[in-house]
């Protein structure tokens, strides 16, 4: 069994010797514990920092393309290497890697395929009373889209077995944290939660420039995500609001057209029978987005027979850096 620890980097030349400093070497039910950083861009000297402090791996983005991006560049490299698990972490040290026994033991001991590192928001000093309960509440939201029981889904502090691995494609150009759960949950991938410890904060964010671009980030990835995996629930929701918009404006009229007032509110006829309109065109919208949800459902199994034709081809993964390193020869069992 081969374990990567991967963590997604840009610019973190200052961060980056603190948290390989607590990251496992050797790991209970592991042979071989390996690092690999995704270099997202970085203009400082976040590459030779980390090979001088034992990284194993290096892929090498050739600008910076968002965390996003970076976590599934990192996951498609530690499959091609040979990963069984892979554990994902944050390059700012937010989470303590001494919570990586526990994070791998659900995977271990055949109990789910990706386990989600929960923080405890009240043991946190540096998150505000706000934004504690907007992530409690945004937490919520994923639970009841994904159909899990993650109560922290923003937690970029997770595991991966290699069957799920597989089956993660990040579509949002922001964050993976919040897609992949409902991902998951929509694919029945097995989703599980343990408690994990956080270090102090070191750095201010760099996702979020304040609370309310948090909840709006957030809040349009939650939308985003969840209208691609129940469009048919999400447009018939919408046309059912305009129909009953449109059926209380008419209510409206027939009441003054009754109390013989009805020539002077024509536009409350008008705009009821506008309002119905949008809600069969929203209806409509909601048969079509279902039909691609379909197709989009098709692309995703076949993007993941791919990757396993990639696997068994010994394709060697995108944007590798071996840099001083022999190329890796991938063994025998995934070629």
């Amino acid at each position: 069994m081969k374990l990567f620890i991967q963590i997604p980097c840009f610019n973190e030349a200052e961060q980056l010797p603190a948290t390989l400093a607590d990251l496992p070497r050797d790991l209970d039910g592991f042979d071989t514990v390996e690092w690999l950083i995704v270099d997202d861009g970085s203009t400082d000297d976040t590459v030779a920092v980390a090979r001088r402090h034992g990284v194993d791996h290096v892929v090498r983005l050739t600008n910076h393309k968002g965390l996003a991006a970076a976590f599934q560049a990192g996951l498609d490299a530690c499959l091609k290497l040979g990963a069984d698990v892979v554990v994902n972490t944050d390059a700012d040290n937010q989470y303590a890697a001494s919570s990586i026994p526990a994070l791998v033991r659900p995977i271990l001991a055949g109990e789910a395929d990706m386990v989600i590192g929960s923080r405890s928001m009240d043991s946190i000093e540096h998150f505000s009373a706000t934004k504690r309960r907007l992530q409690r509440f945004g937490s919520s939201v994923v639970r009841r889209a994904s159909q899990t029981e993650v109560p922290d889904a923003t937690s970029g502090f997770r595991a991966y077995n290699r069957e799920a691995a597989l089956q993660v494609q990040v579509v949002s150009k922001f964050t993976y944290t919040l897609e992949t759960i409902i991902q998951a949950g929509k694919m029945l991938v097995a989703v599980d939660h343990v408690p994990i410890q956080t270090n102090p904060k070191t750095r201010p964010s760099r996702l979020f420039s304040s609370t309310w671009s948090y909840v709006r980030r957030n809040a349009v990835a939650i939308l985003r995500v969840y209208t691609m995996y129940e469009p048919l629930r999400v447009f018939l929701a919408a046309a059912g609001v305009a129909a009953l918009i449109g059926l209380a404006i008419w209510v409206r009229f027939i009441y003054y057209f009754a109390s013989g007032d009805g020539h002077g509110h024509v536009q409350s006829l008008i705009l009821g029978a506008t309002m119905l309109v949008i809600s069969v065109q929203l209806a409509g919208l909601a048969l079509l987005a279902d039909v691609l949800a379909a197709l989009r459902v098709l692309v995703q199994r076949n993007l993941e027979r791919t990757r396993r034709l990639e696997l068994h081809a010994g394709i060697e993964p995108s944007h590798y850096d071996s840099g001083d390193h022999e190329p890796v020869a991938l063994s025998d069992e995934r070629q």
